[in-house]
């Protein structure tokens, strides 16, 4: 069954809804075409431009740190919008900032481009099954997986990309392409060194610059590396194609930057400028500028966000990650009952999140034992994600231990792991403060030695959390009163 029909259908209105287009899998290119799921990607350009995006906009901006505030700087979409939201995504009325109008880009129905998704998936596997070294079909398979986990939560993604990985081991691992097949599911997997050696063994056998300077920019950026040289080749990019698979990640780096206004003049000009009709895209945007709003900034701002993420669903209402957020938002607000509705049909993906988060939401209605079994099974979901993804959750299961899974040791563990892997100033953020609730008054130290060292004279480390601990020594010395 297509994990769309997991999700009720949400009403549609016509007048935006563009009918699929009647093309079909392109296997010499490893693309899928609008037929069988992507519409409005129609060329390889355009499909690892959004991947790319993809992985590291998932990688840079979708933390929860504590973020320095900002003007609030909120858009209204006019009447020709996306289609109407269920009751499960309505909330009580707010009073709305006036702000310019922006009209919402035209798109495929969001269920149907699922449904087509998820066909393609399977016939792309079958093929591969009946001849694994067809060109473009194991490419073709990577760029599915990836979506499928990003915007289904499908997580068992990971698994099945590691089967075709060892099936392409056994049959053609010495090619320029198996290395990148390789290095992109690394990178997908945040095993960013692993990463790299693949694509270093890809250009010592000749693989030309326009095959790994993407995968190398991601990489790069994922881990806080050469940052000003990344936002100078994302400019460049940017200015050259104007397409929203590239806007995306000069805006991801935006953000991670902390230059919030301009990170969100960058997706609003995305959502702007954009002529496809993919739900994919769109969404991704919209749920970006829901991260920006709800997340990021150190005074958040939840009526934004939540506008932003109800519009991600308006496009994909399978976007599982758009709705644990805006049900996080509704829980916060005491409406229980609308997150709920929000997170059960998620449940069939797998993702150990959307435990954690209903049973926070079962436990604040007073249904302590509904509550208890689904934290159960969030805290075993992250174990088994562990031991088999270890670097890919490593941060998000941080999270979850240091809060609702009640385990500060193992938080910290896990976001020591995190930032060594990936030493980003927002993982020196939440390993500096896991080490403080735990009371390793040596280890906070030296990682904030460790961060002042990488990031300090950067605008981002200097509205950073990690900054009241610069700017005084009794700080620094006694991190212990770090506890905010």
């Amino acid at each position: 069954m297509a994990l769309a029909r997991a999700f009720p259908a949400i009403e549609q209105q016509a007048q935006i809804v563009v009918a699929p287009d009647e093309r079909c899998l392109n296997e010499g290119r490893g693309t899928v075409l609008a037929a069988t799921g992507y519409d409005g990607l129609n060329s390889p350009i355009q499909l690892n431009r959004l991947l790319n995006a993809l992985q590291l906009a998932g990688a840079v901006s979708c933390g929860r740190p504590t973020q320095p505030c900002r003007k609030d700087c909120g858009y209204r979409f006019g009447a020709n919008g996306p289609r109407k939201p269920q009751e499960a995504l309505r909330s009580p009325k707010m009073i709305d900032v006036p702000a310019p109008e922006l009209d919402y880009p035209p798109a495929t129905s969001g269920d149907i481009a699922v449904n087509n998704l998820e066909s393609a998936r399977q016939q792309s596997w079958s093929r591969f099954w009946e001849l694994p070294q067809r060109p473009g079909i194991a490419e073709c398979i990577v760029e599915q997986e990836q979506v499928t986990a990003q915007f289904l939560g499908d997580l068992h993604a990971f698994d099945r990309l590691g089967t075709l990985v060892n099936q392409l081991a056994r049959r053609d691992d010495e090619s320029i392409r198996t290395a990148l097949i390789y290095a992109q599911v690394a990178l997908m997997a945040h095993r960013f060194d692993e990463a790299r050696d693949y694509l270093a063994n890809a250009e010592s056998r000749g693989a030309p610059p326009s095959a790994t300077s993407r995968l190398s920019l991601s990489i790069d950026q994922a881990c806080g590396t050469n940052l000003e040289a990344i936002f100078e080749a994302r400019q460049r990019i940017t200015a050259e194609s104007g397409r929203l698979e590239d806007r995306v990640p000069l805006g991801a780096l935006l953000a991670d930057l902390r230059k919030f206004d301009e990170a969100e003049r960058i997706y609003i000009c995305a959502l702007q400028e954009y002529r496809d009709v993919s739900p994919f895209a769109v969404a991704w945007v919209c749920f970006q500028l829901g991260v920006l709003y709800g997340e990021l900034l150190a005074e958040p701002q939840p009526n934004q966000a939540e506008k932003w993420y109800r519009k991600a669903l308006e496009y994909l209402p399978c976007y599982v990650k758009a709705r644990v957020h805006l049900a996080e938002i509704y829980s916060l607000r005491g409406l229980t009952q609308d997150a709920e509705a929000l997170l059960i049909p998620a449940l069939s993906t797998g993702d150990p999140e959307i435990h954690w988060r209903l049973a926070d939401v079962l436990d604040a209605s007073g249904k302590i034992e509904n509550a208890g079994a689904h934290m159960r099974a969030a805290r075993s979901g992250f174990e088994v994600l562990l031991d088999k993804h270890l670097l890919a959750f490593a941060d998000h299961a941080a999270e979850f231990f240091s809060g609702s899974g009640n385990d500060a040791r193992r938080a910290f563990e896990l976001a020591k792991v995190n930032v060594a892997n990936r030493p980003t100033l927002r993982a020196f953020e939440q390993t500096y403060k896991a080490a403080v609730v735990v009371g390793e008054s040596d280890a906070a130290y030296e990682i904030l030695a460790a961060a002042k060292k990488r990031w300090a004279g950067t605008l981002a480390f200097s509205q950073s959390s990690l900054v009241m601990c610069e700017n005084g020594a009794s700080r620094a010395e006694n991190p212990h009163d770090y506890r905010s």
